[in-house]
Protein backbone atom coordinates (compact mmCIF):
# COMPACT_ATOMS: atom_id res chain seq x y z
CA UNK A 1 0.00 0.00 0.00
CA UNK A 2 1.45 3.32 -1.09
CA UNK A 3 2.16 5.43 2.06
CA UNK A 4 0.34 8.83 2.81
CA UNK A 5 2.19 11.68 4.58
CA UNK A 6 1.98 14.75 2.69
CA UNK A 7 -0.34 15.04 -0.98
CA UNK A 8 -1.50 18.12 -2.91
CA UNK A 9 -3.74 17.28 -5.67
CA UNK A 10 -6.31 18.82 -7.84
CA UNK A 11 -9.90 18.59 -6.32
CA UNK A 12 -13.25 17.14 -8.54
CA UNK A 13 -16.73 17.47 -6.56
CA UNK A 14 -19.58 15.03 -6.39
CA UNK A 15 -21.68 17.70 -4.82
CA UNK A 16 -24.19 15.03 -3.36
CA UNK A 17 -25.20 13.76 -0.81
CA UNK A 18 -25.65 10.13 0.08
CA UNK A 19 -23.64 8.33 -2.15
CA UNK A 20 -23.74 4.92 -1.72
CA UNK A 21 -21.29 1.69 -3.11
CA UNK A 22 -23.15 0.65 -6.09
CA UNK A 23 -22.65 4.10 -7.10
CA UNK A 24 -19.23 4.43 -6.28
CA UNK A 25 -18.85 0.65 -8.07
CA UNK A 26 -22.07 -0.96 -9.19
CA UNK A 27 -22.91 -4.80 -8.46
CA UNK A 28 -21.71 -6.28 -11.70
CA UNK A 29 -18.00 -5.66 -11.34
CA UNK A 30 -17.98 -7.35 -7.96
CA UNK A 31 -16.71 -10.56 -9.34
CA UNK A 32 -13.54 -9.53 -8.93
CA UNK A 33 -11.15 -9.82 -6.08
CA UNK A 34 -8.31 -8.31 -7.52
CA UNK A 35 -7.73 -4.69 -6.00
CA UNK A 36 -6.69 -3.61 -9.38
CA UNK A 37 -8.40 -2.53 -12.47
CA UNK A 38 -11.57 -0.81 -11.36
CA UNK A 39 -10.84 3.01 -11.63
CA UNK A 40 -12.33 3.18 -15.22
CA UNK A 41 -15.90 2.07 -13.48
CA UNK A 42 -15.59 4.25 -10.87
CA UNK A 43 -19.39 5.79 -10.40
CA UNK A 44 -19.66 3.77 -13.83
CA UNK A 45 -23.77 4.72 -14.18
CA UNK A 46 -22.50 8.44 -13.81
CA UNK A 47 -19.99 8.35 -15.92
CA UNK A 48 -21.29 6.60 -18.86
CA UNK A 49 -24.60 6.43 -21.08
CA UNK A 50 -24.33 2.80 -21.44
CA UNK A 51 -24.51 0.00 -19.06
CA UNK A 52 -20.99 -1.00 -17.70
CA UNK A 53 -19.78 -4.75 -18.12
CA UNK A 54 -16.60 -6.31 -16.50
CA UNK A 55 -14.32 -6.64 -18.94
CA UNK A 56 -15.78 -4.15 -21.56
CA UNK A 57 -13.36 -1.32 -23.22
CA UNK A 58 -14.42 1.92 -21.17
CA UNK A 59 -12.35 4.34 -23.83
CA UNK A 60 -15.24 3.60 -26.60
CA UNK A 61 -18.30 3.98 -24.07
CA UNK A 62 -20.42 7.13 -24.67
CA UNK A 63 -19.10 9.45 -21.86
CA UNK A 64 -21.84 11.96 -19.78
CA UNK A 65 -20.69 15.33 -20.75
CA UNK A 66 -22.71 16.58 -17.67
CA UNK A 67 -20.77 14.48 -14.90
CA UNK A 68 -17.84 16.49 -13.32
CA UNK A 69 -15.53 13.70 -13.57
CA UNK A 70 -15.65 14.11 -17.00
CA UNK A 71 -15.01 17.71 -17.44
CA UNK A 72 -11.62 18.52 -18.56
CA UNK A 73 -10.94 20.83 -15.55
CA UNK A 74 -11.04 17.81 -13.15
CA UNK A 75 -8.88 15.14 -15.41
CA UNK A 76 -6.00 13.79 -13.05
CA UNK A 77 -7.88 14.89 -9.74
CA UNK A 78 -6.67 13.16 -6.38
CA UNK A 79 -8.95 14.56 -4.03
CA UNK A 80 -12.65 13.93 -4.41
CA UNK A 81 -15.06 17.04 -2.16
CA UNK A 82 -18.01 14.80 -1.27
CA UNK A 83 -21.12 15.73 0.93
CA UNK A 84 -22.79 13.94 3.78
CA UNK A 85 -22.92 10.31 4.40
CA UNK A 86 -20.37 9.15 2.00
CA UNK A 87 -20.15 5.49 0.99
CA UNK A 88 -23.55 4.16 2.68
CA UNK A 89 -25.10 1.16 1.46
CA UNK A 90 -23.40 -2.37 1.45
CA UNK A 91 -20.04 -2.91 2.70
CA UNK A 92 -18.17 -3.72 -0.26
CA UNK A 93 -14.63 -3.17 -0.51
CA UNK A 94 -14.18 -2.91 -4.01
CA UNK A 95 -15.82 0.96 -3.50
CA UNK A 96 -12.50 2.34 -2.05
CA UNK A 97 -10.47 0.00 -4.57
CA UNK A 98 -11.82 1.92 -7.25
CA UNK A 99 -11.43 5.00 -6.22
CA UNK A 100 -7.99 4.05 -5.43
CA UNK A 101 -7.06 2.74 -8.52
CA UNK A 102 -9.03 5.52 -10.36
CA UNK A 103 -6.41 7.82 -8.52
CA UNK A 104 -8.37 9.69 -5.72
CA UNK A 105 -5.99 9.85 -2.54
CA UNK A 106 -8.43 11.55 -0.06
CA UNK A 107 -12.23 12.23 0.11
CA UNK A 108 -13.66 15.12 1.97
CA UNK A 109 -16.60 15.25 3.19
CA UNK A 110 -19.15 16.53 6.30
CA UNK A 111 -19.42 12.38 7.14
CA UNK A 112 -18.73 9.19 5.47
CA UNK A 113 -20.62 5.55 6.05
CA UNK A 114 -18.66 3.47 9.31
CA UNK A 115 -17.62 0.66 7.10
CA UNK A 116 -16.50 2.66 4.04
CA UNK A 117 -14.86 5.26 6.35
CA UNK A 118 -12.59 1.80 8.01
CA UNK A 119 -12.21 0.34 4.53
CA UNK A 120 -10.38 3.51 3.06
CA UNK A 121 -7.94 3.27 5.54
CA UNK A 122 -7.37 -0.63 4.93
CA UNK A 123 -6.58 0.55 1.42
CA UNK A 124 -4.65 3.67 0.98
CA UNK A 125 -7.11 6.00 0.99
CA UNK A 126 -7.52 8.91 3.21
CA UNK A 127 -11.29 9.92 4.44
CA UNK A 128 -11.38 13.59 5.94
CA UNK A 129 -14.44 14.42 8.03
CA UNK A 130 -14.58 18.09 7.87
CA UNK A 131 -17.27 20.56 9.59
CA UNK A 132 -19.98 21.37 6.74
CA UNK A 133 -19.23 24.93 7.08
CA UNK A 134 -15.73 23.84 5.98
CA UNK A 135 -17.21 21.46 3.33
CA UNK A 136 -19.44 24.27 1.93
CA UNK A 137 -16.29 26.92 1.52
CA UNK A 138 -14.07 24.26 -0.10
CA UNK A 139 -16.90 23.89 -2.40
CA UNK A 140 -17.74 27.47 -3.64
CA UNK A 141 -13.51 28.05 -3.39
CA UNK A 142 -12.88 25.05 -5.83
CA UNK A 143 -16.07 25.77 -8.32
CA UNK A 144 -14.64 29.33 -8.75
CA UNK A 145 -10.93 27.87 -9.59
CA UNK A 146 -9.99 25.79 -12.13
CA UNK A 147 -6.94 24.51 -10.96
CA UNK A 148 -7.83 24.39 -7.41
CA UNK A 149 -5.98 21.90 -5.25
CA UNK A 150 -5.65 21.57 -1.59
CA UNK A 151 -2.87 20.02 0.38
CA UNK A 152 -3.46 17.24 2.85
CA UNK A 153 -0.88 17.17 5.40
CA UNK A 154 -1.92 13.75 7.25
CA UNK A 155 1.68 14.53 9.41
CA UNK A 156 0.32 17.50 11.01
CA UNK A 157 -3.18 16.93 10.44
CA UNK A 158 -3.92 19.76 8.54
CA UNK A 159 -5.36 20.59 4.61
CA UNK A 160 -3.93 23.92 3.68
CA UNK A 161 -5.64 25.48 1.01
CA UNK A 162 -4.15 27.52 -1.63
CA UNK A 163 -4.34 31.06 0.00
CA UNK A 164 -2.22 29.09 3.20
CA UNK A 165 -5.25 28.96 5.50
CA UNK A 166 -4.79 25.72 7.48
CA UNK A 167 -8.08 23.39 8.80
CA UNK A 168 -7.15 20.71 11.07
CA UNK A 169 -8.63 17.39 11.92
CA UNK A 170 -7.87 14.40 13.89
CA UNK A 171 -7.35 10.85 12.68
CA UNK A 172 -7.38 8.02 15.04
CA UNK A 173 -3.16 7.48 15.64
CA UNK A 174 -3.45 4.01 14.97
CA UNK A 175 -5.10 4.35 11.29
CA UNK A 176 -2.76 7.40 11.01
CA UNK A 177 0.13 5.50 11.45
CA UNK A 178 -0.99 2.49 9.11
CA UNK A 179 -1.17 5.68 6.57
CA UNK A 180 2.07 7.12 7.28
CA UNK A 181 3.91 4.14 7.08
CA UNK A 182 1.51 2.43 3.83
CA UNK A 183 0.77 -0.58 6.12
CA UNK A 184 -2.38 -2.87 4.63
CA UNK A 185 -3.80 -5.62 7.17
CA UNK A 186 -0.70 -7.54 4.99
CA UNK A 187 1.89 -4.82 6.09
CA UNK A 188 1.33 -4.83 9.73
CA UNK A 189 1.23 -8.24 10.54
CA UNK A 190 4.65 -8.76 8.71
CA UNK A 191 5.73 -5.97 11.07
CA UNK A 192 5.69 -8.83 13.63
CA UNK A 193 7.41 -11.39 11.45
CA UNK A 194 10.08 -12.57 13.35
CA UNK A 195 7.60 -13.06 16.42
CA UNK A 196 5.36 -15.47 14.28
CA UNK A 197 8.52 -17.54 12.55
CA UNK A 198 9.81 -17.78 16.79
CA UNK A 199 6.05 -18.89 17.60
CA UNK A 200 6.47 -21.29 14.69
CA UNK A 201 9.67 -22.74 15.40
CA UNK A 202 8.70 -23.38 19.35
CA UNK A 203 5.49 -25.21 18.22
CA UNK A 204 7.14 -26.96 15.74
CA UNK A 205 9.93 -28.32 18.35
CA UNK A 206 6.66 -28.88 21.25
CA UNK A 207 4.49 -30.22 19.02
CA UNK A 208 6.23 -31.95 15.64
CA UNK A 209 3.70 -34.44 14.75
CA UNK A 210 0.91 -31.96 14.31
CA UNK A 211 3.37 -30.00 11.46
CA UNK A 212 4.11 -34.13 9.97
CA UNK A 213 0.17 -34.56 10.09
CA UNK A 214 0.02 -30.91 7.79
CA UNK A 215 2.56 -31.83 5.37
CA UNK A 216 1.60 -35.05 4.49
CA UNK A 217 -1.76 -33.84 3.71
CA UNK A 218 -0.52 -31.14 1.53
CA UNK A 219 1.12 -33.57 -0.38
CA UNK A 220 -1.80 -36.07 -1.15
CA UNK A 221 -4.36 -33.14 -2.03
Amino acid sequence: MKPFTVHTGLVAPMDRANVDTDMIIPKQFLKSIKRSGFGPNLFDELRYLDEGQPGADCSQRPLNTEFPLNFPRYQGASVLLARENFGCGSSREHAPWALEDFGIRCIIAPSFADIFYNNCFKNGVLPLALDAADVDRLFEAMYADEGYQLTIDLERQCVIEPDGRETGYQVEEYRRYRLLNGLDDIGITLEHADAILRFEAQAREARPWLFDAVGAREQTS
